[in-house]
């Protein structure tokens, strides 16, 4: 055999042996993130947003099972068979952390419509003591024709005094939302931490706090940790998102272990609420993300 048959055919047996050595260690890297492990933080999955095979939200709270999570959230209760997801909730040990009292109108912002969110909070609180639900988002509103923004706010201050006594007494909290008017709601009157904090301040009640969206927060303020902390006594609930894009963690900008450990190291135990759309619609592989976030 020439020496450049030799070399030829030592080049591709290395060649061969470190393509072997790379599909052995992807396959390696595939097994281990497979068989992550769940971390400190407790993940309620938005069943809205991550599908979860379709269908009824009793499968789709079965098909959360499956995946792991200890809980779901989801939007306006109204569409959906509360006894079912009562029965699906009991067959798997899922809780519902929390979900949409109602949809952006009527908006708490205007005064008119406080009689109708007074019977709607009513009604919201039947539902959710049905299905044992401890939270509900409520929604400011979109911006009213003719009020000032300081107007809407303190109408949203004077509809929640007046609706905290409910809350109080059926020991379901009111969590209301700001959300972000660069990307997805433009128009709306909440946004940010600072007014937020400052109406549920107002307000004085231990039953109405803030679904703090750390999505949503990102893309108005930034500067996640410090805001978190400096309205901290007002934060009710924590979701996410990652951004750009409204994924799992690990697809965007944020550093989500850094903020797990944050709402950790201040005391938070409850749910986070994952209201994000999973990367091409695979919730395996979204799970997996979640749970590499949680490691810090």
């Amino acid at each position: 055999m020439d020496h450049q048959r030799r070399q030829f055919m030592l080049t591709a047996a290395l060649g061969a042996a470190a393509a072997s050595t790379s599909a052995l260690h992807a396959s390696q890297e595939a097994d281990d993130s497979a068989s992550l492990s769940w971390g400190k933080t407790r993940f309620a999955v938005n069943i809205e947003m991550w599908g979860l095979g379709g269908g009824p939200a009793q499968d789709r709270i079965r098909a959360a099972a499956k995946l792991g999570y200890p809980a779901v959230e989801f939007w306006p209760w109204r569409n959906k068979d509360l006894d079912q997801i009562r029965i699906a909730c009991d067959e798997t040990g899922i809780e519902v952390a929390q979900f949409t009292a109602w949809p952006f109108n009527p908006g708490m912002n205007d005064p008119k419509n406080h009689d109708r969110i007074g019977k709607e909070i009513a009604e919201s609180i039947q539902a959710a003591k049905k299905i044992g639900a401890r939270k509900m988002t409520v929604i400011a509103g979109n911006d009213q024709p003719g009020m000032t923004q300081e107007q809407m706010h303190e109408n949203v201050i004077t509809g929640l005094k007046k609706w905290a006594p409910m809350a109080e007494d059926a020991g379901v909290m009111l969590i209301l939302e700001p959300m972000n008017i660069r990307v997805d709601h433009k128009g709306h009157c909440l946004y940010g931490s600072p007014e937020a904090v400052r109406i549920c301040r107002e307000v004085g009640s231990p039953m109405v706090k803030i679904n703090w969206d750390l999505y949503h927060m990102q893309i108005t303020e930034g500067d996640l940790c410090r805001r978190m902390r400096e309205g901290w006594d007002q934060v009710g609930y924590l979701q996410l998102a990652d951004n750009p894009g409204r994924r799992e963690p690990g697809t965007g900008e944020i550093d989500y272990s850094r903020v797990f450990k944050e709402a950790w190291d201040l005391g938070y135990r409850d749910f986070i609420g994952l209201e994000c759309s999973p990367t091409d619609g695979n919730a395996e592989r979204a799970t997996e993300r979640v749970k590499a976030a949680d490691v810090w």
